[in-house]
């Protein structure tokens, strides 16, 4: 995975709270914390918009496009 190195602001109480992280040594660094609180803020945020989009959807028409046509791909699957 290819880095960049950035320059942040952050709280000092925030900033205390990353160091004890970093001193308990559940992270190796400041970097790791970061990197890892970053990428699960954006997936959450992904989520959320996924969320928000198939709430968009009308249940009743998704139904009809998944059952059609299903008669006839049923009579192609064999007996078991």
């Amino acid at each position: 995975m290819r880095t960049a190195k950035i320059a942040i602001t952050i709280d000092q109480t925030l900033l205390a709270k990353l160091d004890r992280l970093v001193a308990e040594q559940r992270f190796p660094n400041r970097s790791r914390v970061l990197q890892e609180a970053l990428k699960d803020k954006l997936d959450r945020l992904e989520r959320s918009r996924l969320a928000r989009e198939c709430a968009k959807l009308d249940p009743t028409s998704e139904q009809a496009l998944a059952e059609e046509g299903l008669p006839e791909d049923l009579k192609q699957w064999p007996e078991y």
